[in-house]
């Protein structure tokens, strides 16, 4: 922060120097935009999934509802939201996606982000949770520039405190994979 003479009235102006990492992107960087119709379809996707899904929970004997009340509810609001942002992504004229993105590093991290998630689907039951949750966390965190000493300690760490969390806490049935044999 400087404060050159010669302002106004001759009062001292205050400039403030912006350091690089706070400023704006450089021009080249671009962003990849989805519009809001593809979001809205996936979700309406998603809750139509849940709404069939649901139809087998069993009933609670003594009570006018069952387990599936509360899923149901949840779905038909995202049903209902999910309709309304397609329609509104409808009406913007927008392209379905705007890939701008002419950064290398960002085309990698968003290309690293996708292929994490399908090599999660495809790979987690023969593999299991905790061998691809290091994997995908390990190469996520490379993509998004983390320093290298950090990004296995960090993916360790992380992976065992969520499964831990979803595993123990919460019973959530997570595959083990190769390390069935040590399973805890």
């Amino acid at each position: 922060m400087t404060a050159p003479r010669g302002g106004r009235n001759g009062r001292r102006a205050l400039s403030l120097s912006v350091p690089c990492s706070l400023r704006s992107p450089p021009s080249e960087a671009r962003v990849v935009r989805v519009n809001d119709t593809v979001i809205g379809a996936v979700l309406l996707a998603l809750s139509l999934v849940v709404l069939w899904h649901v139809k087998d929970f069993p009933a609670i004997p003594g009570q006018p509802y069952g387990a599936a009340l509360y899923p149901i509810v949840v779905a038909a609001g995202l049903a209902i939201a999910s309709v309304l942002l397609l329609l509104q992504g409808l009406r913007s004229g927008e392209p379905v996606f705007a890939a701008q993105a002419t950064s290398r590093r960002g085309l990698l991290a968003f290309a690293v982000t996708l292929g994490s998630l399908f090599f999660y689907v495809l790979a987690v039951d023969a593999l299991g949770f905790i061998v691809c949750s290091l994997l995908m966390l390990s190469a996520l965190m490379w993509s998004y520039g983390v320093r290298a000493s950090r990004v296995v300690p960090v993916a360790i760490v992380a992976t065992l405190i969520i499964h831990t969390g979803f595993y123990k806490l919460l019973k959530v049935p997570l595959p083990w994979g190769l390390l069935q044999p040590i399973a805890w």
